[in-house]
Parts: C-alpha cells; sequence; structure tokens
C-alpha cells in the first residue's frame, strides 16, 4: 500500500461490503411445502420468564424426549445468544390435523414433581422454533385464587399443547400455542404422578402473504400507544437539544465576542497590562496531558466503539436485526468489533506519536486491551457461573476457540496495521499556539470546578436526552420486549451526541476561563459521564422496573451493563474531547498568540 494514510478508509470500505454481504434475510430463504411434508419444529429452551439470561434446555426438564434427540447446527450469534435448539417431540406436518395426540405416557417420579413444582412456581416458559417461527408458553400455573398462605398454593402443569397455524398456499405464515387449561397435572404432593402428554394440531387459510408473516413481531413495538411514548422521548429530547443549544450559543458566542474585542484592545493597549481569563494560559493550553500513552489508548478505543455503534445502526435501519433472527446482532457485533481493531489502532498510534510518544508498541498493547481486557475478565466470571448453573448461556468449548481465533487471527493483526498505518502517517499536532516550557500554577478554584461535581453536571444532561428511551431498550435486552423502532433511537443518538458534544464543550471554556489549563483529561471525562449515569439507571431498573432474581441474573446484568456502560463511557469521552479540541483550537486561532 504506498500511502498507509488511507488505511482507515480502505477498511471502512471493505467494512461496509462485507457487512451489507455477510446478512441475507434468513426469512427469504425457500420455505414450501407439500401436503403431508414433515415441516422442522425445534425446542430451544426453558428458564424463569423473569430472569431472561438464566436459561436451560428444553429438555433439563423430564419432558417426553424422542429417541433421538437432534441437535441443530447453529451459527456463531445463536450460541451467543444462549440458543440451543433441538428436535422436538411434537409431529406437525404440513397441513396434517391432529386431535389429542398422545406424545408419550411417563410416571413422574417424586424428584422429578418436585424439579416441576420448582420451575412452576418461578414462571418457567418454553421457547420453539417451528419454521423459523418462535413459539412461546408456559409449562404450568399456580392456584393462589382464595389462598393466602403459600403453603396453601396449588401447582399444576399443563400436560395439552394446541398448536394453531395458518398457511397461505404452500407456506406457513403464523403458529400460536395454546396450553390446555383443564388439561392438568396436580404437582402439589411429593408424590409419584402419571402424565399422558398429548397435543392437538389446527390448520387454518390465511391471505397474509409469506414475505409479511415476521410484521406481526415487527408491528408490537409500533402500537400507537407506545409510538406515543417515542415520540415524547424525541420531542422531550429535542427541547433539552434547543434549550442547551440556544444557552449556550447564546453565552458562549456573546461572551467570546467580548473577550476577543477585550484581548483586541489589550493588543493594541500597553504591554504592561496584565492577561486574564483563557488567553493568559495560552502557553499551556496545548501542553500534552499526563499518561499520554493512556489517553491516546482511550481516543482509540472510543473511536472504535463509535464506529461499531454506526454500523450497527446501518445494519439495523436495512432490516437486519427483525425480531427472532437469531443471534444476527451477536453476530455482528463480533465480526465487526473484530474488523474495526484497525481503526483503534490507527487512531491510538497516530494521536500517541502526535503527543510526541515514543513507546508507540507499548500504547498498541495497552489499547488492544484497555476495552477487551475488562470484556474478557467479566466474560471468564459470568461464563464459570453459567457452567455451574448448567444454563445456555454458558458457551462450549468449541465456541470459545472460535472466538479465541478470531482475536487471533483478525483483531490483532488489524490491530497491529492500523498501529503501523498510525506512526508512518507522520501527522503532527495543530496547535495555534506555542507552549512554554515551565507550566503556570493553577489557582485555587471552588469545590464545583473539581472533577467529579463538573462529570456530574456534564452526564445529566445527555442522560436526561436518553432515559425515556432506555426503558424500551432495557426491556428488549433484558426482558421479553421486542423493539424495532431503530429509526427512532438512531435519532435519540444524534441528539446523545449533539448534547455530550455541546455540554462538554460549555465546561471546557469555563474551565479555560478560571485559567485552569489541565483541560485534556477533564473534557474526556465529563464527556464520558453519561455511561456512569447509565449505569446507575441500572440499579433502578433492576429494583424497581424489573422482577430479576437469582445470584446468576444479577451478576449477569450488573456485569455486562458494567461492560456497555465502560463502552458509552469511552466512546463518549471520545466525543467530548474531538469536540473540546475544536473548540480550543478555534478560539486560540482567532487571536494574536505572543
Amino acid at each position: 500500500m504506498k500511502n498507509m494514510g488511507d488505511f482507515p478508509t480502505f477498511l471502512v470500505v471493505g467494512l461496509l461490503i462485507f457487512s451489507c454481504l455477510s446478512y441475507v434475510r434468513s426469512d427469504a430463504s425457500d420455505h414450501r411445502y407439500k401436503d403431508g411434508d414433515d415441516v422442522p419444529l425445534y425446542a430451544n429452551k426453558v428458564g424463569p420468564f423473569h430472569n431472561p439470561s438464566e436459561t436451560y434446555r428444553y429438555f433439563d426438564l423430564p419432558f417426553c424426549s424422542p429417541d433421538h434427540v437432534t441437535e441443530k447446527r447453529e451459527a456463531l450469534g445463536e450460541v451467543l445468544n444462549g440458543d440451543r435448539l433441538v428436535s422436538a417431540p411434537y409431529k406437525l406436518n404440513f397441513k396434517e390435523e391432529k386431535d389429542s395426540s398422545v406424545v408419550c405416557k411417563k410416571k413422574l417420579s417424586k424428584d422429578e414433581v418436585a424439579f416441576f413444582r420448582k420451575a412452576v412456581d418461578k414462571d418457567y416458559y418454553f421457547q420453539m422454533y417451528y419454521d423459523d417461527l418462535p413459539i412461546w408458553g408456559f409449562i404450568g400455573k399456580v392456584d393462589k385464587e382464595g389462598k393466602t398462605d403459600p403453603s396453601e398454593y396449588k401447582y399444576f402443569l399443563f400436560k395439552h399443547i394446541q398448536f394453531d397455524v395458518l398457511y397461505n398456499k404452500d407456506r406457513v405464515i403464523e403458529v400460536n400455542a395454546r396450553m390446555d387449561p383443564h388439561s392438568l397435572v396436580d404437582l402439589t404432593e411429593d408424590k409419584e404422578v402419571d402424565a399422558e402428554f398429548m397435543y392437538s394440531v389446527k390448520w387454518k387459510e390465511t391471505d397474509t402473504p409469506f414475505e409479511k408473516r415476521m410484521d406481526k413481531y415487527s408491528m408490537s413495538s409500533s402500537l400507537p400507544h407506545h409510538l406515543e411514548i417515542h415520540w415524547f422521548s424525541i420531542i422531550n429530547s429535542c427541547v433539552t437539544v434547543l434549550l442547551l443549544t440556544g444557552f449556550l450559543a447564546t453565552i458562549l458566542l456573546r461572551v467570546l465576542k467580548n473577550d476577543f474585542i477585550k484581548y483586541g484592545q489589550d493588543e493594541e493597549a500597553a504591554d504592561d497590562q496584565e492577561e486574564t481569563g483563557w488567553k493568559y494560559i495560552h502557553g499551556d493550553v496545548f501542553r500534552f496531558p499526563k499518561y499520554k500513552s493512556l489517553f491516546a489508548a482511550a481516543l482509540g478505543s472510543g473511536t472504535q466503539l463509535f464506529t461499531l455503534t454506526v454500523f450497527i445502526f446501518m445494519l439495523a435501519l436495512v432490516g437486519v436485526f427483525y425480531p427472532y433472527n437469531r443471534g444476527a446482532l451477536f453476530t455482528a457485533l463480533v465480526v465487526i468489533y473484530a474488523l474495526t481493531s484497525g481503526i483503534a489502532g490507527y487512531t491510538a498510534t497516530s494521536f500517541y506519536c502526535q503527543l510526541e510518544g515514543n513507546n508507540w508498541v507499548r500504547n498498541l498493547l495497552l489499547t488492544g486491551c484497555l476495552f477487551c481486557g475488562p470484556l474478557f475478565l467479566t466474560f471468564c466470571f459470568l461464563n464459570t457461573v453459567a457452567i455451574v448453573y448448567s444454563a445456555t448461556a454458558a458457551l462450549p468449548f468449541g465456541t470459545i476457540v472460535v472466538i479465541v481465533l478470531i482475536w487471533t487471527l483478525v483483531t490483532s493483526p488489524l490491530l497491529v496495521l492500523g498501529g503501523i498505518a498510525g506512526k508512518n502517517s507522520k501527522a503532527e499536532f495543530q496547535a495555534p499556539c506555542r507552549t512554554t516550557k515551565y507550566p503556570r500554577e493553577i489557582p485555587p478554584l471552588p469545590w464545583y470546578r473539581s472533577a467529579v461535581p463538573q462529570m456530574a453536571m456534564a452526564g445529566f444532561l445527555p442522560f436526561s436526552a436518553i432515559y425515556i428511551e432506555l426503558y424500551y431498550i432495557f426491556a428488549s435486552v433484558w426482558g421479553h420486549r421486542i423493539y424495532t423502532i431503530y429509526s427512532i433511537l438512531f435519532i435519540v443518538f444524534i441528539i446523545l451526541l449533539i448534547v455530550t458534544a455541546f455540554i462538554t464543550v460549555a465546561l471546557t471554556y469555563f474551565q479555560l476561563a478560571a485559567e485552569d489549563h489541565e483541560w485534556w483529561w477533564r473534557s474526556f471525562l465529563c464527556g464520558g459521564s453519561t455511561g456512569i449515569f447509565i449505569y446507575a439507571y441500572c440499579l433502578y431498573y433492576y429494583y424497581a422496573r424489573s422482577d430479576m432474581s437469582g445470584f446468576m441474573q444479577t451478576s449477569f446484568f450488573f456485569g455486562y451493563m458494567a461492560c456497555i456502560c465502560y463502552g458509552f463511557f469511552l466512546m463518549l469521552g471520545t466525543v467530548g474531547f474531538r469536540a473540546s479540541l475544536l473548540f480550543v483550537r478555534h478560539i486560540y486561532r482567532s487571536i494574536k498568540c505572543e
């Protein structure tokens, strides 16, 4: 490559082409059947309804199992999502109706009765896939009517499933499962119970075309009631942005105009007048920050995560992440993160060299570990928890090997290539003013101008612009609500970026006006502080808005949300610093620096 500076351009173009070619909607494949054809039905998983991370294999519960259980081969994203599809004991041949067909007769032992009773008490649900369409249902029910003492509750297991299938000519359009409330097995007492598991199948013709069979899942998040709340969230965020933008523009433009006039007059007046305010520190404002290797690595990781987010939004907006496209999001995250590591290497190393750093190899290693390191440690702990619980969230050894190979053969080489390209870019740091040899002493400042209060002020406004939408995202990621309004989410993301940039610029100006020239790290910390607010919202959501419980679900929720919020901290910190750097360069370029 003649011009290594073109590396990011080639990488981004290649990534865009790869992303578009790699994801073809699976529901576009041919699902045509003749009368009596065997339509694939897979049992996926079971688990407590309120604990979405705590799922188990379908046959971990003592259901009727076929003589030979066939496991479906799954993609990387499906395994990461905790899907473990196996052949189900029910036969739903195309247009073949059945009435109370017996699956098996089984004598449940005392232990099996106790196992089922515990599952029913925790609101266990099952999930299956019929011709790639999801089927949900509860395995039993608890009779609490007229009873105040939990010891008087009665526990029942559903033993009859009614499948209602809609078809259009030779294709399956919709499937629903209903549990017969009158066909029950009493699990209340610890004793052996005879159970006869049955199922019925009803077929009905519909006019819905095959291409629109997933619309019923997509439309659930587009109901008028939900849309009103989403648009209220957008309007709320837009008002916040307009007020903030107007306020900052008015204040900053007026103050800066007065500053420029004053400093212009000072230059024409006698030189014995002492400078004050942000011009006074023009010889220190571009002094490179402490821990510049860590700073450059944080910028590199933040830029990579920003690029990853943009590509995920692009795929979402073109319809890749339609409901129940199993594992598509996880596959996209792994693949795109691996392919964008070159951007992290290039950004970190080129900026580190601009800051006159010498050990660029160590900087590159730090960049590679800054986000992946905490994520890897979190994954190791949570995967161990999942193995102890025998949950489907525990990744098989083969999947772990695949992820390690992706990191070794794709992520690391691209990170190194990006680092080499960044080192060879020979870019110099553009500073409008010369930096003096010795730094000025920062005057004593009031407590509210220290880092922590400034971070609290900086994080609150961007968080207030997104908190309404956060509930729907949490309910989708950590619940069973479907979220498909990616266009609104993208608008909220743009608003988040604008508010973060504006509030960081404003706080940077007030910091410089107070003659505090150590703005580099401060702007990064203020920009990223929204991530801390999102993590605080996690505490509120867990205890006030959800019914999650148990050590595994708690550790998964707070562990992975810590990684996500840390990623937001790096990404928004990068946005805040870049905005502040543009602003600082602009104001010091506008005055005559001696």
